[in-house]
């Protein structure tokens, strides 16, 4: 049954799962799992962190390759480097987003700032993989570097909800980062008491992440951080409250988007529409033809 004034019910609730990626920096992950697999056109989150280095502990990830769908990094603490094999180069702070388009492929890494790896600190963030619709898997890479003050922010009057506008439009306000197809990405903060109502099309599949907090959703369901809630496609706006006795701010990401409805193959770093594809994604990669990152170690 869906909720009430047209808001949408809450489908399922998952518990993230601990594990590792990278060079061994662990992660919280909702999906992919054993529960679930995928949420078209979302492929993956995972919460990096938060995790407190001491001094030459940090992690990162290595050169590797992507083809065919999107990586979202999003860094609320620490700050971190990226390089990959056109040559590009560029860093991110807290409150930064990465927006890249792997396209037809490209080889990249990902690691913490010098600062970072030879002092230490607070590493917290996330990467979120988005599928891309097979007219765009072969385009060329793209990144958007977007540094946090120029992402739209969003309050209330009584400074009760906070916004933050990574893609789509809340409360009047339009993201800046463009996306290949219609997405809405908002990392949302609540004080105790406060009640949150955003418009989503239900056309689009629509999840919640919750970072810190515990927070009652459409139709009366309780999660919890670390949890990740799914929503029927039975209204056109998702609501979410934080309850009056709460003694924290509530902090989550609220995530949409158009499912593709199109067949996915995948494995490893590559997401693409049939095996055949995934086979000459492997070729292409080992034959060097997604270019290699150049090191200045390895300079001669």
């Amino acid at each position: 049954m869906a909720a009430a004034g047209g808001g949408r019910s809450v489908q399922r609730i998952i518990t993230s799962i601990k594990t590792t990626e990278g060079g061994g920096f662990k992660i919280n992950r909702p999906f992919p799992t054993r529960a679930l697999d995928q949420f078209d056109p979302w492929l993956m989150l995972d919460e990096m962190g938060p995790i407190e280095y001491g001094p030459g502990e940090a992690l990162g990830a290595p050169d590797h390759p992507h083809r065919g769908f999107e990586t979202i990094t999003y860094l609320l603490d620490g700050a971190s480097t990226h390089k990959d094999s056109a040559g590009l180069t560029g860093s991110m702070k807290a409150g930064d987003v990465q927006w890249m388009t792997a396209g037809s492929g490209v080889v990249h890494c990902e690691m913490p700032s010098e600062d970072i790896l030879k002092e230490g600190g607070r590493v917290h963030g996330f990467q979120i993989w988005l599928n891309l619709p097979k007219r765009d898997k072969w385009i060329q890479p793209r990144y958007q570097d977007t540094r946090s003050e120029d992402i739209p922010v969003v309050e209330t009057a009584e400074k009760s909800v906070w916004v933050k506008v990574i893609a789509g439009e809340s409360m009047g306000t339009k993201a800046v980062i463009e996306t290949r197809t219609p997405i809405l990405f908002l990392h949302c903060k609540l004080q105790p008491g406060a009640s949150f109502t955003q418009e989503v099309p239900s056309s689009y599949n629509a999840f919640a992440y919750l970072i810190e907090g515990e927070g009652v959703f459409g139709n009366g369901k309780h999660a919890t951080a670390k949890q990740a809630v799914f929503f029927e496609r039975d209204g056109d706006s998702v609501t979410v409250k934080n309850d009056e006795t709460a003694k924290e701010t509530l902090s989550l990401l609220l995530l949409a988007g158009t499912p593709l409805n199109e067949p996915i193959a995948r494995y490893g770093p590559f997401v693409m529409n049939t095996q055949e594809e995934i086979q000459q994604a492997f070729t292409d990669f080992r034959a060097g033809r997604m270019g290699k990152i150049k090191h200045p170690e390895a300079a001669r």
